[in-house]
């Protein structure tokens, strides 16, 4: 059956685990550096670790892990990984430092009684520390998924 058989697939659970880990782990930090629980930041888009890193790269390692460092899967699934990689720090990062100036304007106009007030989704790119964080992250986990079924 379809469902048993994604169930079944090895590269997406530990990826799918990757990301649950880097989520929950952006709720944990949000919290010690706060002290308010926000659970908004476990479906959140940006910060520490990336989650989308940590799901590519914990996907492109299995994939590596099981069909071979010289597979065209590999190849493929690593390509991909880096173009997300690429993604997060860069076009999403812009975008979030556009949105932080764009709301600051809106702040000042809003303040002088000329524009009604919108607020931008700021936090939606990552610094390349927490794009970093999230390959090791995807890393760790598929080489620890490797190893407990080896």
């Amino acid at each position: 059956m379809f469902i048993i058989e994604i169930l079944n697939n090895w590269s997406l659970m530990v990826a799918l685990t990757a990301w649950l880990v880097a989520q929950s782990l952006k709720v944990l930090l949000e919290y010690l550096t706060s002290q308010r629980l926000s659970l908004v930041r476990f479906v959140g888009a940006g910060g520490m670790p990336s989650s989308h890193t940590a799901f590519m790269m914990a996907l492109s390692t299995s994939v590596g892990l099981t069909e071979g460092w010289g597979s065209n899967m590999y190849a493929i699934a690593l390509a991909i990984t880096l173009v997300v990689m690429y993604d997060a720090t860069g076009v999403r990062r812009a975008t979030g430092k556009q949105a932080k100036l764009i709301n600051e304007l809106v702040d000042e106009i809003f303040y002088q009684g000329e524009l009604k007030q919108e607020k931008l989704k700021e936090l939606i790119g990552h610094t390349p520390f927490e794009v970093i964080a999230g390959a090791l992250l995807g890393i760790g986990i598929s080489l620890l998924f490797f190893s407990i079924s080896s």
